[in-house]
């Protein structure tokens, strides 16, 4: 179903955003990953202890944001950032499934999953190295649209 989904490739990320800087002995982008990923899910843990809201299967009132959401894209983003969007496209792929599948299992609304999505993103973003290639993807978000911009640079 979907929880279960969502489980395996919220946690997928965080471990593939762990095991793929320590297979290439690239040891600061390990450590990259592990902050990115521990302040999205702890500014999230933060806000769902602070923040009163209601599940949508009103299974308690910790809704917002969603930590699986936070954590599947500050995963994503570190592979994107640190090794290309080779390793970044089907990442944030993964992201995205886990953030529909969040709101399909009726565990999230759609500002929860997008406000963790933006934390992941962001803290990726602050702890992680970039690497250096001609090929970006940025995602951005306005009022009305949410997308990836894509930029090569010759």
């Amino acid at each position: 179903d979907w929880d279960v989904l969502t489980d395996i490739g919220a946690y997928g990320l965080v471990a593939t955003a762990a095991a793929v800087p320590a297979y290439k002995g690239d040891w600061e982008g390990f450590w990259q990953a592990g902050f990115s990923i521990g302040a999205a899910s702890g500014i999230g843990l933060i806000g769902k202890t602070t923040i009163d809201a209601e599940r949508p299967d009103k299974s308690g009132n910790d809704s917002f944001p969603s930590n699986h959401a936070a954590n599947a894209f500050a995963s994503a983003t570190n592979l994107y950032l640190r090794y290309g969007w080779e390793a970044g496209l089907p990442a944030y792929g993964v992201a995205a499934l886990v953030s529909v599948g969040r709101v399909e299992a009726k565990k999230h609304y759609w500002r929860d999953v997008l406000a963790g999505a933006a934390l992941g993103t962001l803290s990726a973003y602050v702890f992680t190295d970039a690497y250096d290639e001609n090929v970006q993807l940025v995602p951005w978000v306005t009022n009305e649209d949410v997308g990836v911009s894509l930029t090569y640079r010759w």
